[in-house]
């Protein structure tokens, strides 16, 4: 189906229907009746029940219009072609859609396929006029049911905000479902996986060495999680411990010692760090801070390899510096600017009143941008990726490469990957296991900012 035309009648339509209410509405206050509602809430309203509708048919049609046309292909079939194998059947469903559309055709066509691609051509037309003829049929005939119920005494206000409102409750719905789908999918091959390999093992178990195999489905190799989980933590801390104090006191110059001219050109290139792809910092980890933080380790006799837990801590720290100076700036502007005045009329240092005002006052929010960082840090990837050496083993050296949660899930999952084997299915625990983490960083954060935040006149 033509999107495009599509958008554009379904635009037409709208904004046919709302100039159509609109001026009914303003016909009725111009005859000197006294209505409930202003004219753009009659307007919205007629123009709801044209759209909504109209909707309603291209929706059907999006749901069932496959089902439609994969019936009407195998309909052309000879009887010995219709009469295939399920797999067979899909792929010659398929060939004859390539056909009718000229992309990925290979080898020769049969007859019988030319003609099939020639009626799928044909059926899509006529379906498509026919759906779009549905569709303006019954907007049109919403609109003008619609148009016929303005009048003084209809509350098109309370309608249209009802409206909003349920599509409001819907767009949380959706969000909410996603998380539920997330969870599910993830929980039901962890359970899957967990069929091969002991719990107590893949979480207490400290050698992480799933060895591929093509024989049988059974369980080869180790799935002891602590290593990747030390990992990740190491790589997480170094980055916090780089971007905390950048971070903050980056935000305490901006809102404490910045004139304002200062403030709108740092602000937006430290925000502008948020911006860059992972994948660019992944390679400045590669090509720049890993050899630089090599060659300053032997300078001063220390043995820092140019992939590891440091490189990628570091990199990633700066990643996250506006994640950290951003939300603590605004929490701490809202602290009130009378406490701020009142400490310093007190004789107080403005480094003092930083330091036991300002700073206390704001904590909370603080500790929740704090909690919110180590989060993105623990879910990075592209970063530890190329960064961080991919070597799965306990070690205390943060010079030394480290493999985290999130490289293990690509490496199990890269190349052809078969869902019945413990190899493939330990992608799913662990990323169940990295759920969890960050969902607790959450809602630690929530909590710590709902519970000890002060609420200012």
């Amino acid at each position: 189906m033509n999107t495009a035309i599509v958008a554009g009648l379904l635009l037409i339509l709208l904004g046919f229907a709302y100039q159509l209410g609109w001026s009914r509405s303003r016909s009725l206050v111009a005859a000197g009746a006294r209505v409930h509602s202003r004219p753009v809430y009659h307007g919205s309203l007629v123009a709801i029940w044209a759209l909504v509708p109209a909707l309603l048919v291209l929706g059907l049609w999006v749901l069932f219009g496959d089902t439609a046309m994969r019936a009407y292909i195998v309909a052309q079939f000879p009887p010995d072609v219709a009469n295939l194998a399920p797999g067979d059947l899909n792929a010659a469903i398929q060939r004859v859609r390539q056909i009718e559309t000229g992309f990925g055709v290979v080898g020769e066509t049969a007859p019988y396929e030319n003609a099939a691609a020639q009626a799928l051509r044909e059926f899509r037309v006529l379906t498509f006029a026919l759906v779009v003829a549905a569709a303006a049929g019954t907007g049109a005939l919403g609109l003008y049911l619609a148009r016929r119920r303005i009048s003084d005494r209809l509350r098109a206000r309370n309608e249209v905000e009802t409206v909003v409102r349920i599509l409001l409750i819907a767009c949380s719905v959706v969000a909410i479902l996603t998380t539920v789908g997330i969870v599910a999918s993830l929980l039901s091959e962890a359970i899957r996986f967990f069929t091969f390999v002991s719990p107590a093992d893949f979480f207490f178990g400290t050698v992480w060495n799933p060895r591929f195999s093509t024989v049988g489905n059974g369980a080869t190799g180790e799935y002891g999680l602590l290593p990747l989980l030390w990992g990740t933590l190491m790589v997480a801390t170094i980055a916090i411990i780089v971007a905390l104090p950048i971070g903050l006191m980056t935000a305490i110059y901006l809102t404490q010692y910045a004139s304002p001219r200062a403030r709108d050109i740092i602000k937006p290139i430290v925000e502008v760090l948020a911006g860059i792809p992972t994948i660019v910092y992944g390679f400045f980890a590669l090509v720049t801070v890993g050899p630089f933080l090599a060659s300053a380790g032997t300078s001063i006799g220390l043995d820092i390899r140019a992939t590891s837990a440091l490189t990628a801590g570091v990199v990633m720290g700066i990643m996250i510096i506006p994640f950290i100076s951003s939300l603590s700036d605004d929490v701490i502007r809202q602290v009130p600017r009378a406490m701020r005045d009142g400490s310093l009329g007190l004789g107080a240092t403005q480094s003092e009143t930083i330091k036991r005002v300002i700073l206390p006052a704001a904590l909370p929010g603080i500790v929740g941008a704090f909690l919110l960082a180590v989060s993105r840090a623990i879910g990075e990837t592209m970063i530890v990726v190329l960064a961080a050496g991919n070597s799965p083993f306990l070690r205390l050296n943060p010079g030394e490469p480290v493999s985290t949660v999130t490289v293990t899930i690509v490496n199990q999952l890269t190349g052809d990957t078969d869902f019945a084997s413990p190899q493939s299915l330990v992608a799913f625990a662990l990323g169940l296991t990295l759920f969890v983490m960050t969902l607790i960083l959450n809602v630690a954060a929530l909590f710590i900012v709902r519970r000890y935040r002060e609420q200012y006149e």
